[in-house]
């Protein structure tokens, strides 16, 4: 029997033709630059649309060329497509002068939820993100600044007395539970639908019929929160936090100091 040749005397044999063979670097491809837009795709349309608002129509490069809700059971839900209707609106939630706060744009912007048009127009994403932060830090701001609920403190057994300081006195106050309780989703949609955000809020919703199963309340708290980043962008955050404190938080029961 023939002896076994070690591995590494073992050689692939090639042939003329692959030997002769140098392997050259892979090319480069050319990739074009994409750009993309998250929020406010600009789209440059053509004539037609030059002197109309960004807002107010769909821009044309972004449709597709055919219908994507062809023989669609789904009933129409119309929205608001008025600018007075939503200067009023602007008017009940920040008083007289509320219509001139922000800019055209930004007014629409803050009212679109990225299921209307499917997110072509523009949506308040990014705003609602800003504008969470700074309710969410006024309201613990105004918990840490209100009032202790004083109970009948447990003696300690070896008469140890803890260290208070007036800093300090509002800090049983600002719990997890207490700030969810008080910011929750079905709170704020409540008092959104007392400053009637539901006539301009600018959405699809999944059942048109049935608008509480299809996310009404959560849609609703998001525009809230965006309406605020709205203004902490174009007006700054002394008047972001004074909207917040004074347009949200005291109507949801928050004693502000």
């Amino acid at each position: 029997m023939a002896s076994l040749l070690p591995t590494r005397a073992v050689r692939s044999v090639a042939c003329s033709a692959c030997r002769s063979f140098t392997p050259s670097a892979p090319a480069k491809l050319a990739l074009p630059l994409v750009r993309r837009n998250y929020s406010t795709p600009a789209e440059e349309g053509p004539a037609d649309y030059i002197d109309k608002p960004r807002w107010s129509y769909t821009p044309p490069r972004t449709k597709a060329p055919f219908s994507l809700h062809t023989d669609s059971k789904r009933p129409y839900y119309p929205t608001n497509n008025d600018p007075e209707k939503l200067d009023r609106f602007y008017t009940r939630f920040l008083g007289p002068g509320g219509e001139k706060v922000l800019s055209d744009e930004v007014k629409w912007l803050a009212v679109t939820h990225k299921s209307f048009d499917q997110g072509r127009r523009g949506f308040n994403d990014r705003l609602a993100f800003l504008g969470k932060r700074i309710v969410m830090l006024q309201s613990s701001l105004a918990l840490v600044q209100s009032p202790v609920n004083t109970q009948a403190a447990t003696p300690d057994p070896f008469g140890r007395e803890p260290f208070t300081h007036p800093a300090l006195e509002g800090l049983p106050n600002l719990s997890l539970p207490t700030q969810k309780y008080l910011t929750n989703k079905d709170h704020l949609a409540k008092l959104a639908q007392d400053y009637q955000l539901e006539e301009v809020l600018r959405w699809s919703p999944r059942k048109p019929n049935n608008l509480r199963s299809s996310g009404i309340a959560l849609v609703l708290a998001h525009t809230m929160y965006a309406l605020v980043g709205a203004i902490s962008l174009e007006k700054g955050n002394k008047v972001a936090n004074q909207v917040a404190r004074e347009r949200i938080l005291e109507p949801l029961g928050f004693k502000l100091a």
